[in-house]
């Protein structure tokens, strides 16, 4: 795929090459978060329990982190263009097989096929930007990525649950039909043709290949089912960590060690590179948990539906729409690590406005927050992205590419892990606190118990005893709600620390040149 970084602007063609790449991109980032609001509905569906059904979206995650390290290698195998025309179609043909499964069994294998092939088109697309592009007009196609990485997901769950609501869950899986079909076209005119180089495969990194794929595979499995099966005390849990620890390390040794890597680690060695990479992955947990999050509250404390929940997170979304076009003028006139900082502090602000969540705060209340935190993450993907990449030579701009988003989806993978464990032990901890002073021997409780019991009493359940029963059953769910919205509340907290901690590692890194974006590449 030839530079652009002599040309000093790129023509028609290499715009819609570019812009085709970004449909991908935007479709397979959609389709992580796509399920999230329709969850309930698809495991009613193919007939599985609700324990079971995180394996919908796991195992679509678990074939795009493993691919994504895998693309450069690949792209140079079969030639970047039939590699991405290929996957541009494969992908919509395994989300429609999706949608005519009846078992887990047959949805996992789709699901993760589906995801094996849309991980290819996020990589992809970020290659296309940084080769495609002159240094001068990367800053916009970076924007234009970060709509992907920020818009997508937050649309996604309102796309989803507005489709589910209103036609049935099998219609989310034929949304990327029609986007396909005209990316597919869009490359073949584009993209010029090169020959395959099969005799790579004779030199291919095959052991980092395989121990990355059992090693993420695993470790992907055991951070999505780990908080379900109390993480260490599940034997299963616990062999699967023995797998990914032992497996990862062997590829991080094999890729550290051997002549041509399959992932160019030595890369994080750049400082600029390392640390990028670093924020990328606290943005990741962010991005992943508040999408994660917000949802889960939405449904288990207000009970929403599908559509509502969408509605509610669309606001995250749309706001981008405005303000990401803006952002490359902005990285021409300040320096890109200010912008960046700016972007990223929003965004914890936003988190930090939802650590006071009572039972009055649904979907209206979080209207503000969500605007701030559309401001927000409309300003951190494009510097981050320009500072990461800033110093990278255009000959390794598809390992590093591959790089940044397999560990960013694996940060989304760990925060959205590791926010579940703590919403479950904060509520855990807040129901321990609030039962040690919800005692029948104080009299607000009698009170209230009183009440309760009156209130049945005159609904229908004429034996006082059994009043009296349902009174403290009903107290006791009062207790549980308000323990899990302050669970909620501490998991966003922890969010808002983990953006302040990437905030002020992203003001390490080195000031990027004189003009702003362009300087930066």
């Amino acid at each position: 795929m030839p530079a652009a970084g002599g040309a000093q602007t790129a023509g028609a063609r290499e715009w819609i090459a570019v812009l085709a790449g970004m449909i991908g991109a935007f479709m397979a980032i959609l389709n992580i978060q796509i399920t999230n609001a329709s969850l309930l509905e698809i495991e009613g569906g193919i007939g599985t329990g609700v324990d079971n059904g995180a394996w919908i979206s796991t195992s679509y995650l678990i074939g795009e982190i493993i691919v994504i390290p895998l693309t450069a290698y690949f792209s140079n195998v079969f030639s970047f263009r039939r590699y991405i025309l290929v996957n541009t179609i494969l992908f919509p043909l395994f989300s429609m097989a999706c949608a005519f499964t009846h078992d887990l069994s047959s949805m996992i294998v789709m699901r993760g096929l589906q995801g094996f092939a849309g991980g290819i088109l996020i990589p992809m697309a970020f290659t296309m930007v940084l080769t495609k592009l002159p240094k001068s007009q990367q800053p916009v196609g970076l924007a234009i990525f970060a709509l992907s990485v920020t818009f997508a997901p937050a649309i996604g769950p309102t796309i989803g649950g507005y489709l589910t609501e209103n036609y049935g869950w099998q219609t989310i899986f034929f949304i990327n039909t029609i986007p396909s079909a005209i990316m597919a076209l869009a490359l073949a005119l584009t993209l010029d043709k090169q020959p395959m180089r099969l005799g790579l495969l004779r030199e291919g990194d095959w052991a980092g290949i395989v121990t990355m794929a059992i090693g993420l595979a695993a470790l992907q499995t055991v951070l999505e089912e780990g908080n379900k099966d109390d993480w260490f005390s599940s034997p299963f849990i616990l062999k699967l960590s023995v797998v990914a620890f032992v497996f990862l390390t062997a590829f991080i040794w094999i890729e550290l060690t051997v002549e041509k890597p399959l992932v160019k680690l030595r890369l994080l060695k750049q400082r600029n590179f390392g640390i990028g990479v670093a924020v990328n992955v606290l943005v990741g947990v962010a991005l992943f948990g508040t999408v994660y999050i917000l949802p889960q509250y939405l449904g288990q404390v207000q009970h929403y539906n599908a559509q509502q929940i969408g509605n509610v997170l669309a606001w995250t979304g749309l706001p981008q729409l405005l303000i990401i076009p803006l952002v490359p003028m902005m990285m021409k006139r300040f320096d890109v690590r200010y912008i960046g900082f700016l972007g990223i502090s929003i965004f914890a602000i936003s988190c930090f406005m939802n650590i006071s969540l009572s039972p009055d705060n649904a979907g209206d209340q979080f209207w503000i927050p969500n605007i701030v935190r559309a401001i927000g993450q409309a300003l951190v993907i494009t510097p981050i992205t320009a500072i990461t990449t800033g110093a990278i030579a255009p000959s390794d701009a598809a390992a590093a590419s591959g790089l940044t988003n397999m560990l960013r989806n694996l940060g989304g993978a760990v925060g959205t892990a590791t926010l579940g464990t703590v919403l479950t032990k904060r509520e855990q901890f807040h129901s321990n606190i609030i039962g040690q002073s919800v005692t029948a021997s104080r009299d607000e409780v009698k009170q209230r118990l009183d009440a309760l019991t009156g209130y049945f009493q005159t609904h229908g359940v004429s034996d006082h005893a059994k009043a009296s029963a349902e009174a403290v059953v009903a107290l006791g769910r009062i207790v549980k709600r308000q323990a899990l919205i302050m669970g909620f509340s501490d998991t966003f907290a922890v969010i808002g620390v983990v953006l302040a901690l990437a905030a002020v590692l992203l003001l390490l890194t080195k000031r990027s040149k004189a003009g702003g974006g362009a300087g930066a590449h």
